[in-house]
């Protein structure tokens, strides 16, 4: 019995000292693992030392308060001028790596992470790496801000503050996977970031600064291999998968009974044993994340976190994204074409999911498994691929007229692009990708005219400005005094002082759509200009545009009448402030029917009208009018009336159009009783909710 028990101890001594040994060698490999990573990292960036100590003290304070400038955006947060030192492509400074410590000689910042370093090393790596901080764009701390579970809140803001070129956070970039901690799960992380860019994961509408933050994938670190096979063609055995676990009850409840009555789809639940790799449903258990392979569409529902790792654990798995998530901002959506690879389903219309997911047709979700295995390969697949990304984002920004295309970012290598020339007659909606073209017809009113300017590159959509200068006798004024804009200027000088030039198709037009507009149209608005550009995507064959006008027939004259009455009816909507496919201006110059052309050049009047009629006979409908703006002074105009009120203008307009019926043989005009304004424009909501919030008025 005594030799029983002191074996027993020798054996209970013996596991003890194994496992203690055990211990200290895990230990000692992460300290020695750590130090490889910290040393390997500051090998990168030994180039130069901006702090004369490698340790910085930080005095900590008591203050809670969280600053971030919720109005940026790249036109009032962005000093763009720090980025004309590369040329033509962006720079990007890493700060020194520095070990800061608390007034208890505590350290601050928590060794960085694998995935922090890889950003670092891929942005080191890149051609945008610039060492000089004098001659740097953007400014990347070197601070692991990724999970804010590992940040200590105040003393890390007060570590961005302490930082020589943080000026406020201006032309700084943060990276963060997962902010917000329990129980508010803020969606931005919880710092003084200022006015600094956040390259966050769980951005909402509420908080995503358009044009200023970018948003970013949860990146999974679920290593299952992805293969090309995970993109076969043909059915899969689960219509539409949801594998996500804590999300809320309600949603929960929804979707089983959803299950309960359509077997197609599969509801599953984190298991009791709380391995992550596996999912239950009942007492079946499945594999996580293989059974997406198995599923057609696979569920995002709005968890306590927008960001999750679900959508990236789908696209690995080539099952198409179905976003539950209202408000969502989806990774790089300023330039990836969502609907060619997702599914999009407000919340409130859950129990619609399967009736709307039948719908789908097998080509297109096809189309779409294909879309989302390049989008996952190209811009998901590891952290050097979203870090590529962000950087390619943010150049398209600053050097837009060297910026990638619509087709660099959503189109696979080798695929033909969608876009048919000229897609005039298809029920398509034109593609967002290269925005539209101000062409600006002018004479010699250059104060107008650089308002003119100043306003249209406001609109977000615009791709560039060019202006038709139509004055053989003045050369156009030197580069100096033009108003300096962040998109392309062009400036052509014609041969002959003729109306028809602003309706010639300059090789310098490389976008599908052109607005028109003269040089004193200053009163419109760039949520105005967007919106025409909007509806103009979902009507490409139109003319669509602001001021409107009416023919009508006089029963005593035997003839059509131009009629600028304000009245519901319109007929025309005039060039001066409008949006038409460039198409049009090929027919323009080269098929106009009769001398129409040569009547306008020769009376200096009507090419809008003959615009109108061309459209009009092309494709048998009506222009639209946006937006209930009707007024349109000329700020320089000499006449106390507008020009369009003077009897004689009027006269030569109606002549005008007697002349073009009779030209073309028939009345090709199409009166509607039609206009387009934005969604909620008069409805009593908070600005937030509206898009186009700056719409003027009668």
């Amino acid at each position: 019995m005594g030799l029983n028990r002191l074996q027993r101890t020798k054996n209970v001594l013996f596991y003890n000292l194994t496992c203690i040994c055990v211990v200290a060698l895990v230990l000692v490999a992460l300290l020695v693992l750590r130090s490889y990573n910290i040393n390997h990292v500051e090998e990168l960036f030994t180039l130069r030392d901006v702090e004369n100590s490698p340790e910085i003290q930080i005095a900590s304070s008591a203050s809670q308060a969280k600053i971030r400038d919720r109005d940026c955006n790249f036109f009032n947060c962005f000093d763009v001028f720090k980025c004309g030192y590369s040329g033509k492509k962006l720079s990007v400074y890493i700060y020194p790596i520095k070990n800061f410590l608390d007034e208890k000689l505590v350290p601050i910042s928590v060794p960085f992470s694998l995935e922090f370093m890889e950003i670092l090393r891929t942005i080191f790596n890149s051609p945008y790496y610039e060492p000089d901080p004098k001659k740097a764009c953007i400014f990347v701390p070197s601070l692991d801000l990724l999970n804010q579970n590992n940040v200590r809140l105040i003393e890390t803001s007060q570590v961005l503050s302490s930082l020589p070129y943080w000026n406020s956070g201006t032309n700084h970039l943060l990276f963060n996977f997962l902010p917000g901690n329990v129980p508010n799960y803020n969606p931005v992380i919880e710092i003084d970031s200022h006015r600094a860019m956040i390259a966050g994961a769980s951005f909402s509408s509420w908080t995503y600064r358009k044009t200023h933050d970018i948003s970013i994938p949860v990146f999974s670190l679920f290593g299952h291999p992805f293969e090309l096979a995970t993109c076969k063609e043909g059915s899969r055995q689960y219509l539409a998968t949801s594998a996500q676990i804590n999300i809320h009850f309600e949603y929960r409840n929804e979707l089983e009974d959803l299950a309960e009555e359509h077997p197609e789809m599969l509801v599953l639940n984190g298991c009791s044993q709380g391995n992550a790799t596996l999912r239950c449903r009942g007492g079946e258990t499945f594999l996580y994340p293989e059974v997406l392979e198995e599923s057609t569409f696979c569920l995002i529902i709005r968890g306590a976190r927008l960001g999750q790792t679900a959508l990236s654990d789908a696209m690995k798995a080539g099952c198409i994204p179905v976003i539950v998530a209202d408000g969502y901002v989806l990774p790089f959506a300023e330039n990836i074409d969502w609907q060619r690879a997702s599914i999009s389903v407000f919340e409130e219309r859950l129990a619609d999911l399967v009736h709307i997911l039948k719908s789908v047709s097998d080509e297109k979700i096809a189309e779409m498994r294909s879309q989302v295995c390049f989008l996952w390969r190209k811009y998901f697949s590891s952290i050097p691929q979203i870090t590529k990304t962000v950087l390619n984002v943010l150049n398209s920004r600053i050097f837009p007229h060297h910026a990638l295309t619509y087709e660099d970012w959503n189109n696979a290598p080798g695929e033909v692009s969608v876009r048919v020339s000229p897609p005039l007659f298809l029920p398509t909606i034109a593609p967002k990708s290269q925005g539209f073209t101000a062409v600006i017809l002018t004479y010699d009113r250059l104060e107008s005219l650089f308002q003119v300017i100043l306003k249209v590159v406001q609109a977000p959509s615009l791709a560039k400005v060019l202006v038709v200068w139509n004055n053989q006798m003045k050369s156009p004024p030197p580069a100096s005094i033009w108003p300096k804009i962040n998109k392309p200027l062009k400036v052509v000088q014609t041969k002959e002082n003729k109306l028809s030039n602003r309706f010639y198709p300059y090789d310098e037009i490389e976008t599908e759509s052109v607005l028109a507009i003269d040089d004193d149209i200053v009163m419109l608005t760039a949520d105005e200009l967007e919106f025409g550009y909007e509806v103009w995507r979902e009507f490409p064959d139109r003319i669509v545009g602001f001021p409107s006008r009416i023919h009508l027939y006089d029963n005593t004259t035997k003839k059509w009448r131009y009629e600028s009455e304000w009245t519901n009816e319109i007929s025309m909507v005039l060039t001066g402030a409008a949006f038409y496919h460039k198409f049009y201006s090929y027919l323009y110059t080269n098929s106009m029917p009769g001398d129409i052309k040569e009547w306008v050049d020769d009376h200096m009047n009507c090419e809008d009208i003959a615009m109108n009629f061309l459209v009009a006979n092309v494709t048998g409908k009506a222009p639209i009018k946006v937006t209930p703006r009707k007024k349109f002074k000329c700020p320089e105009c000499t006449n106390v009336e507008m020009l369009s009120a003077d009897v004689i203008h009027m006269a030569e307009r109606s002549e005008c159009i007697n002349k073009f019926a009779e030209i073309y043989g028939v009345m090709t005009l199409k009166t509607v009783e039609f206009r387009a304004d934005p969604v909620l424009y008069k409805d009593n909501f908070p600005e937030k909710l509206k898009r186009f919030n700056n719409v003027g008025s009668l």
